[in-house]
C-alpha cells in the first residue's frame, strides 16, 4: 500500500486535469462554455492558471498585484461563480495555481508596493517585501532601487520624461505608463512654491489653512520611522493631510491654480538643464531611487523572482503576510470553489516545509475538517524541479510535483540511446567544436551571477563575511575570498536547492548535495585556500562554532536559509534559460528539469521511476506539455525521432548548410546565424512543419508560420547569450537571424532548401506522431494524475511562451469530439494527420480512468517483458487492483518497425502476459483477445492501431 493511499478517501484526488491559461483573451465566461466539452472528453478537474488581480495585459497571471481580488480582465465574481457552478453541475473540481513567492510591482494596483514606495521603511507593508534597507551602497540606505528607466537617470530627467502630477490631494510621479507616489513629507518642495504663488492672498482664510497643512507635513513622522506606534500615526495623519489639501483646492480654486503652477515649475523645461534641479531634489528625497535598468544586476536591493525586476518577492514566512496573501484563497477553498492547489516556485520560499504545513492546516480549517494524520487536507501539487535521481522531500505534506519529472522520463524512454555516439559526432562536426555539458553549466551559472543576479550573490558574500568576523579563527578570511567561495559553490550545485531547517537534523540527501558542491568548487579553484571552503561547508551544514550566542546562531541560520533561496534562481537562469539554448545536441531533451547530457533513458529505468512514483507519490501530476515547456509535447515527440535516423540527419544537415550558406551575413568576422543557432533552427523546423491530410509535409508555409519561427529563434538567441542577449541586444545579429529564416522558407522555384528538407520532414512527422501517441497512452495509464495542457488533446505545434498561449479553437475540438466515437480504428489511423486519433486515444483512456478510479489511483504497476524481432521497440505494463486489470502496450523507436507500426510489421514480436490474464478485451477496437501460453503477439495486439490497451 502506498504511503498516500490512506488519505485518498478523504481528499478529492483528480482522475485527470486540464490546464487553462486565463487572460483577457480567455475569460471565466469562455471557460464556462467549454465545461461540458471537457467533461465529455473525460476531465475531472479544471487546472487554472493564476486568476487573481494582475496587470490587465498579463497573459500568464504570475504578476499578481492583489492576491485577494479576481483579475477584472478575466471576469467578475459573478462570472467566476457561474463557471464554478457549471463545473459542479458536471461533477468537476478546480485546481488553482497560486503564487506565494512574489508579486507584480509594475502596476499601481499593487497597493502594498505603492505604500512602500510612498513611505519607505515606515510603510505598514515594508516588512511584507524582502528589501535590504541597509545595502552596501550608502546612497541606497532607506531606499528601494527601481531600475525601470530606459536611459541614464540624468538624461531621462532632462528630457522631461519624469513628470509630477497632482490629483485628489496627493502628488505622484509618472514615467510613461509607470506611476510612483510622492512621499507626503516631501510635498513641501512643491507647496512652498505654491505658497509663493499665493502671496497676494495672504489675508485670505484659505492661505492660513494652506500654511497649516504645510506645518502639519513637518510634524509627520519621518519615512525612516520604525516604531509601530509612530508608523500607525504616519499612516493615519498623511491621509488626513491629503484630504485637507483636496478639500482646500475644491473650496479655493486659487490654491488649485497655485499648485498647478508650482508643479509646472518643478517639472522643468526641456533645453534648460538647471530648471530640473528642483525635480531632482524632490526625487532624491523619496524612498525610491529611479535608475537605468542595466544597473539592476549589481545594485537592486529587493529580492526578485529570478532576475525579473517587475516581480518582487514577498516574505510569506511572516504570519501577517501569509494571512494577508491567502485570505481570498481560503474563502474559495471554504466555499468548495477550489478543490486543489498548485504552488508556484516553492524553491523561492524561505522555509517550504513550514509553508506547506501551514497551508494544509489552514485549508483543513477552511474546510471545517480535522487535519488528517498525514497532514494533507487538500490536494496539493508543487512546481518542484527535480534533477537526476533527486526525490521530492518525503516530509512535505503534498501530493507530488507538477509533472516536469514525468515529461522528461517519458521523453527519455523514446530516445534511441544507441545513437548517442552518432548524434554527438554530428553535432560536434556541425558546430566545429565539442561542448562538455558540466563545464557549460558551471560557466553559465557563473555568467548569470555576474550579469543578472550579482547583487544576490554579493548579499550572501557580505553575510558570510560578517559571520567570519565574529570568530577569531575565521576573521582573517577576506570578503573577496568568501564571496568567491559562495559563487563557486553555487556554480557547482548539482540540484536547484537544499531544504535544511534550523533546529532539525540535516538530511543525508542535503548533506550529500552540499558536500558534493563544495568538493567540486575546491577542485575547480585550487588557488583559494581550502579552509575557506571548509568554513562555508560547516556553515551550510549547520555546524556552527560552539561559542555562539543565540543572536549569532540566528544570524548563521539566516545565512543558510538565504543561501537556499538563491541557488534555485541561479540554477534556473544558468541552466534552463541559457545552457538549454546552447547545448542542442538533441534539443528535445532540453526541457525544464531535463538532463540533455544523458542521451535517453532505458526502458528498465523508466519502469523503475514509475514504480517509485506508485510507491511514494501516486497522485503526482503527469505532464507532457505545460505553460513553461520549451516546446509542446508533439513538437518534442518529433524531435526525439531524430535519434532514430542519425545517418539521414547527418547527411541532410550538410546539404542544408551548403544550400543555405548564401543567406548568412558576415558580422564582425563571424557568420550569422552561427552553426549552433542553425542546428537548433533545423530541429525546430522538423518539429513544427505542417503536414496535409495525407500526411505529406506542405510544400510551403505562410507568413504566420515564418513569423512564429522568427520569434522563437529571436528568443532562443537572446536566452543563449552568445551573440545577442536581452541585456545587450545585437540588432545586426538579430536581423541576420530573422532574415535567414525568411529567406530559407521563401516559397517559389528558386528555393533550393525546401525540396531537400521536405522528405526528412515527412519521415520525422510520421515517427513523431507515433511517439506522441505512445507518450499520451503512457501518461494516461501510468501511476499519477495525467494533465492535458490546453488544446493538446489533438496535435499541437506550439513552441516556448508566448507561442504556447495562442487562442485555442474549441469549436473545432467540440465538433471533432462529437463525431469521434463513430469513427473506425482504420479510419483514425489512415487520417492520423487530422488529430482525431490522438483525441480518441485521450478520450478513451480518460473515460476508462473515470470508470475505474481505484484501478488507476491505487492499482499496482507491473512491467512487461517482450521477445522477438522488435523486442526493444515496445514498452508494456499492467495495472492491477483487485480483480480489475489492464495491459498497456506502445511502440518506441518505430522507425525500425515501419510506418505505421501495426499488424505484421511486428513480425514475431510478442509480450509475456501474466497467466491469469488470458482473456482480454481491446478497449479501442472492441474485440476479444485470447492469450495462448502467456504470450501475446504484437501483430495481434496492435493489428489496427499503434497502441493497445487491453482490459480483463
Amino acid at each position: 500500500m502506498s504511503r498516500l493511499s490512506l488519505d485518498m478517501t478523504n481528499v478529492r484526488i483528480p482522475t485527470a486535469t486540464y490546464r487553462l491559461q486565463f487572460n483577457k483573451n480567455f475569460t471565466f465566461r469562455q471557460a464556462r462554455e467549454i465545461v461540458a466539452y471537457l467533461h465529455h472528453l473525460g476531465i475531472s478537474d479544471a487546472y487554472a492558471s493564476p486568476y487573481f488581480q494582475a496587470g490587465p495585459e498579463s497573459l500568464h497571471g504570475y504578476d499578481i498585484t492583489d492576491h485577494n481580488k479576481l483579475n477584472a480582465a478575466i471576469g467578475s465574481r459573478e462570472d467566476y461563480d457561474a463557471w464554478v457552478a457549471e463545473l459542479h453541475a458536471h461533477g468537476m473540481g478546480q485546481i488553482v495555481d497560486f503564487v506565494p513567492n512574489h508579486m507584480g510591482i509594475n502596476d499601481p494596483q499593487n497597493t502594498w508596493w505603492q505604500d512602500v514606495l510612498e513611505n519607505g521603511p515606515s510603510s505598514l507593508y515594508a516588512p511584507y517585501f524582502d528589501i535590504d534597507w541597509r545595502p552596501l551602497k550608502t546612497d541606497l540606505h532607506d531606499k528601494v532601487l527601481l531600475p525601470i528607466l530606459g536611459d541614464q537617470y540624468g538624461r531621462v530627467l532632462e528630457r522631461g520624461e519624469l513628470q509630477v502630477r497632482f490629483d485628489g490631494g496627493s502628488f505622484s510621479l509618472t514615467y510613461f505608463d509607470h506611476v510612483f507616489p510622492i512621499a507626503p513629507g516631501t510635498y513641501r518642495y512643491i507647496l512652498e512654491l505654491a505658497l509663493e504663488n499665493l502671496a497676494e492672498f495672504r489675508d485670505e482664510d484659505f492661505y492660513a489653512e494652506f500654511q497649516s497643512i504645510r506645518t502639519a507635513l513637518e510634524y509627520l513622522p519621518r519615512r525612516t520611522e520604525t516604531n509601530p506606534g509612530r508608523i500607525k500615526e504616519r499612516a493615519r495623519e498623511k491621509e488626513i493631510i491629503k484630504k485637507r489639501l483636496e478639500r482646500r483646492c475644491a473650496e479655493a480654486p486659487q490654491v488649485q491654480r497655485a499648485i498647478e503652477k508650482a508643479v509646472e515649475t518643478i517639472n522643468g523645461h526641456v533645453g534648460d538643464p538647471r530648471s530640473f534641479d528642483r525635480l531632482d531634489e524632490l526625487l532624491n528625497a523619496q524612498s525610491y531611487r529611479l535608475a537605468f535598468w542595466r544597473v539592476a544586476a549589481e545594485e537592486i536591493n529587493y529580492r526578485r523572482f529570478f532576475d525579473v525586476n517587475d516581480l518582487a518577492a514577498i516574505r510569506v514566512e511572516l504570519p501577517e503576510v501569509f494571512d494577508a496573501a491567502h485570505k481570498l484563497l481560503f474563502e474559495l477553498v471554504a466555499s468548495d470553489a477550489v478543490s486543489g492547489l498548485r504552488i508556484d516556485h516553492p524553491d523561492g520560499l524561505y522555509r517550504p516545509l513550514e509553508y506547506f504545513e501551514k497551508l494544509q492546516s489552514r485549508c483543513a480549517k477552511a474546510l471545517r475538517v480535522p487535519l488528517p494524520k498525514d497532514g494533507r487536507a487538500i490536494y496539493l501539487i508543487v512546481e518542484k524541479i527535480l534533477t537526476g535521481d533527486e526525490q521530492l522531500p518525503q516530509n512535505w505534506p503534498v501530493h507530488g510535483t507538477t509533472g516536469y519529472d514525468f515529461a522528461n522520463q517519458v521523453a527519455g524512454v523514446l530516445v534511441d540511446h544507441n545513437a548517442e555516439g552518432a548524434i554527438t559526432k554530428i553535432f560536434k562536426r556541425f558546430i566545429s567544436h565539442s561542448l562538455h555539458f558540466g563545464h557549460l553549466v558551471y560557466a553559465k551559472k557563473r555568467l548569470v551571477m555576474r550579469i543578472s543576479l550579482a547583487n544576490e550573490v554579493n548579499v550572501l558574500g557580505n553575510m558570510v563575511d560578517r559571520l567570519s568576523e565574529q570568530n577569531r579563527w575565521f576573521r582573517d578570511y577576506t570578503l573577496e575570498a568568501l564571496a568567491r567561495a559562495v559563487r563557486e559553490t553555487i556554480a557547482c550545485f548539482p540540484v536547484y536547492r537544499t531544504y535544511l531547517e534550523p533546529g532539525k537534523p540535516v538530511s543525508e540527501e542535503d548533506r550529500a548535495v552540499i558536500e558534493r558542491a563544495v568538493a567540486a568548487a575546491k577542485r575547480r579553484n585550487p588557488a583559494i585556500e581550502e579552509s575557506v571552503f571548509n568554513f562555508l561547508l560547516d556553515l551550510l551544514l549547520f555546524r556552527f562554532p560552539e561559542n555562539l550566542d543565540e543572536e549569532q546562531r540566528a544570524a548563521h541560520a539566516q545565512f543558510v536559509l538565504k543561501f537556499q533561496q538563491f541557488t534555485g534562481p541561479i540554477t534556473a537562469k544558468g541552466l534552463e534559460d541559457t545552457v538549454f539554448y546552447i547545448y542542442n545536441r538533441l534539443a528535445a531533451l532540453n526541457e525544464v528539469g531535463g538532463e540533455p547530457q544523458l542521451f535517453g533513458l532505458s526502458v528498465e529505468t523508466f519502469h523503475q521511476r514509475n514504480l517509485r512514483r506508485e510507491r511514494d507519490w501516486p497522485a503526482s501530476l503527469l505532464a507532457t506539455s505545460t505553460h513553461d515547456s520549451k516546446r509542446s509535447e508533439d513538437v518534442r515527440a518529433r524531435m526525439l525521432a531524430i535519434s532514430e535516423i542519425p545517418q539521414l540527419w547527418g547527411r541532410s544537415l550538410q546539404k542544408w548548410r551548403t544550400t543555405n550558406r548564401r543567406f548568412k551575413k558576415q558580422i564582425d568576422e563571424a557568420e550569422a546565424p552561427d552553426a549552433g543557432e542553425e542546428y537548433l533552427l533545423y530541429q525546430t523546423l522538423l518539429g513544427t512543419w505542417p503536414v496535409d491530410l495525407d500526411g505529406a509535409p506542405v510544400s510551403s508555409v505562410g507568413q504566420e508560420f515564418v513569423t512564429r519561427i522568427q520569434r522563437y529563434m529571436a528568443k532562443a538567441l537572446k536566452e543563449a547569450k552568445l551573440n545577442t542577449s536581452w541585456i545587450q541586444p545585437n540588432e545586426n545579429w538579430d536581423d541576420a537571424m530573422r532574415e535567414f529564416v525568411a529567406r530559407i522558407l521563401e516559397p517559389g522555384p528558386r528555393n533550393k532548401f525546401l525540396p531537400i528538407f521536405l522528405p526528412v520532414a515527412a519521415e520525422i512527422a510520421r515517427l513523431g506522431a507515433i511517439n506522441s501517441l505512445a507518450q499520451t497512452a503512457i501518461k494516461l495509464t501510468t501511476p499519477g494524475v495525467p494533465d492535458i495542457y490546453q488544446g493538446t488533446e489533438i496535435w499541437d505545434d506550439s513552441l516556448v511562451d508566448p507561442d504556447n498561449r495562442r487562442p485555442i479553437d474549441y469549436a473545432r475540438r467540440r465538433e471533432m469530439l462529437a463525431q469521434i466515437e463513430k469513427v473506425s480504428a482504420n479510419e483514425l489511423m489512415q487520417c492520423w494527420p487530422d488529430g482525431r486519433i490522438k483525441m480518441r486515444l485521450t478520450q478513451g483512456l480518460l473515460h476508462l480512468r473515470r470508470e475505474n478510479p481505484e484501478l488507476f489511483r491505487e492499482g499496482n504497476y507491473e512491467s512487461l517483458n517482450f521477445g522477438g524481432a522488435f523486442a526493444d521497440c515496445a514498452i508494456g505494463f499492467a495495472r492491477r487492483h483487485g480483480d480489475r486489470a489492464i495491459i498497456v502496450i506502445v511502440p518506441r523507436l518505430s522507425s525500425h518497425v515501419g510506418f505505421p507500426p501495426v499488424g505484421e510489421r511486428w513480425q514475431d514480436t510478442h509480450v509475456a502476459v501474466p497467466p491469469d490474464l488470458s482473456n482480454l478485451r481491446d478497449v479501442f477496437c472492441d474485440r476479444e483477445l485470447r492469450v495462448e501460453n502467456s504470450q501475446l503477439k504484437l501483430a495481434v495486439a496492435m493489428s489496427q492501431l499503434p497502441f493497445a490497451v487491453l482490459e480483463n
